[in-house]
């Protein structure tokens, strides 16, 4: 039982972000056939930050009419939504309207804002349903959320999605002149199919929700509302109902814990160091979720188009790694988690001062090493305060999703000008780009 259950849970964890992180990975080919271009990338970002209204208007609810929120409900409605958008998006993802004298990719930017409703939604639903199990399904729920950008990833290298050469072009302009550009691959299937596979994976996250609810131990637990009562800014105490065990039966210390397990429930944390975590979690989310996936290809395209999706999918493979690697081996030392934040934003400075050169970075880089130490250790970091706020009470892992969410809308929301308005980062075509010596 236990073993399907860690099944379950990561299926179920891989339903969180598959969607978008499909619409990332997939960009090589979208690219260059939207009229966005390489703009889209930071029209993704900003889409999917407005998409925290969904978030918000779940806790509006609750506050304003609580008996309207039901937990399992509420899931299955969010996954069905995801699970309908991404089939909508393999058909009309190619869709384009006129809006202010320009064509514009309306259909695939009305479909991304809903995938991104769902999964931004995901992050104080899924977390705080998985309360009703025992922490090290937590664990497992976050390496699912790693496997959701993943899976994407290897599915868009079998797709051979953005493999580029280099062909040289005969310009007749002020005589002939050989020069040489970019041409991108055929892919090995159209974008049709990685979105219907992309629709397959949220189905199957559908039915593992379906069997989490049916356990015996999670149907014991009355269908309650989506947040405890008792919940604001300051309720970081854990309430009687809020145990550690399947059910939320089990209280700190008592049997059945997997070892380790009670040092979750029983550490205490003044309200200032539960600050700092919270603190924490924004930062390494507007990290990874909103500041550096915007710069990603202006860090990595002078080196060629190989680097850029090395780095795109070796990063994907260091989530769920970080992932494995909290489970095995968990460190809830703040002192430990601060470390691994500092160098990993150490990392992600150097990605961004690497963008801010573009298109003439250092040659003498690791772009695609930088990337990936980057990624494992701030998702280190995010699964080990998810864990110990885990261990606080149902309330905090709800924050925790808000702070999550918060965390990814400011780093975008500070990016998206500096992208699109004022021009701060400068791309050029690899093959013929001339950088000083």
């Amino acid at each position: 039982m236990a073993l399907l259950t860690h099944l379950l849970a990561c299926v179920f964890g891989t339903g969180s972000w598959v969607a978008v992180n499909g619409l990332w990975v997939e960009l090589p080919l979208l690219v260059p056939e939207l009229p966005e271009h390489w703009y889209l990338p930071s029209y993704i970002t900003v889409v999917i930050q407005l998409a925290n209204v969904g978030p918000l208007a779940v806790t509006l609810l609750h506050r304003l009419w609580p008996s309207a929120l039901r937990e399992v409900p509420v899931i299955y409605a969010v996954v069905a939504t995801g699970a309908l958008a991404c089939l909508l998006l393999a058909f009309l993802w190619g869709y384009t309207t006129h809006v202010a004298g320009a064509p514009h990719s309306t259909a695939f930017l009305v479909l991304t804002f809903f995938l991104a409703l769902v999964d931004c939604t995901s992050s104080v639903t899924f977390l705080p349903f998985l309360g009703r199990l025992q922490p090290r399904y937590v664990t497992t729920f976050f390496m699912g959320e790693g496997l959701s950008g993943l899976l994407p990833a290897l599915i868009a290298l079998a797709q051979g999605a953005g493999v580029t050469h280099c062909a040289n072009v005969t310009r007749e302009a002020n005589g002939t002149q050989v020069l040489l550009e970019t041409r991108y691959s055929p892919a090995r299937f159209s974008p049709l199919v990685f979105f219907l596979l992309m629709t397959a994976m949220m189905l199957a996250c559908l039915a593992s929700f379906f069997f989490l609810t049916r356990l015996p131990a999670v149907r014991a637990v009355p269908r309650q509302s989506l947040f405890p009562s008792d919940v604001t800014l300051c309720s970081f105490r854990g309430s009687p109902g809020d145990g550690d065990g399947l059910g939320g039966q089990d209280k700190p210390g008592s049997a059945g814990k997997a070892p380790g397990e009670a040092a979750a429930g029983t550490a205490a944390y003044s309200q200032a160091r539960l600050a700092g975590i919270y603190a924490l979690v924004a930062w390494v989310n507007a990290l990874t979720n909103g500041i550096l996936p915007s710069v990603q290809a202006y860090s990595c395209l002078p080196y060629g188009n190989a680097a850029y999706h090395l780095s795109a999918t070796l990063s994907a493979v260091a989530n769920p790694l970080a992932c494995t690697v909290a489970m095995f081996l968990p460190g809830r030392s703040l002192a430990l988690l601060g470390a691994l934040s500092v160098a990993g934003t150490g990392f992600g400075a150097y990605n961004m001062a690497m963008a801010v050169m573009s298109p003439c970075p250092l040659l003498i880089s690791f772009p695609v090493a930088c990337w990936v130490l980057f990624t494992g250790t701030l998702s280190y970091v995010k699964v080990m305060t998810g864990v110990i706020l885990r261990g606080r009470s149902h309330a905090a892992l709800v924050w925790y999703g808000a702070t999550e969410q918060l965390g990814s809308l400011l780093g975008a929301v500070l990016m998206f000008p500096l992208v699109n308005v004022y021009s701060f980062f400068r791309s050029a075509d690899y093959c013929s780009l001339q950088c000083p010596a």
